[in-house]
């Protein structure tokens, strides 16, 4: 099943949202306002994300949200601390939405292309 972390005010996460419903392809939504995601699923998105950018470390840096007004806090620190930063500031860090589409695959931020291959 495919699950979206984001949040309920990003118009990118309604819009995934109706990208998939406009479809009939069923999936969850997951407020991270509500509930972070757990270390086995950002685990998984990180390195999902890895396979396509080369490694775990511009996966991370394809996940963080450049113009989030805390990206000061992790853009100076070292490749190993950066993941662990982004785990713990999700809300305020990731990029949105996050689309995983069971535990091999997942997207960041808007990517109806690769959307429209997981039916």
């Amino acid at each position: 099943m495919i699950q979206i972390f984001g949040t309920n005010k990003s118009f990118d996460c309604k819009a995934a949202q109706r990208f998939f419903k406009e479809r009939r392809i069923p999936f969850q939504f997951v407020d991270l306002k509500e509930k972070e995601m757990s270390a086995g699923e950002f685990d998984s998105v990180v390195t999902a994300i890895a396979k396509k950018e080369g490694s775990r470390a511009d996966a991370i840096q394809v996940m963080t949200d450049n113009s989030s007004k805390d990206y000061s806090a992790i853009a100076y620190l070292d490749d190993s601390e950066k993941e662990e930063k982004l785990f713990e500031n999700q809300l305020s860090l990731l990029k949105l939405p996050v689309c995983r589409n069971g535990k091999t695959e997942a997207t960041v931020g808007m990517c109806q292309k690769v959307w429209e291959s997981w039916k």
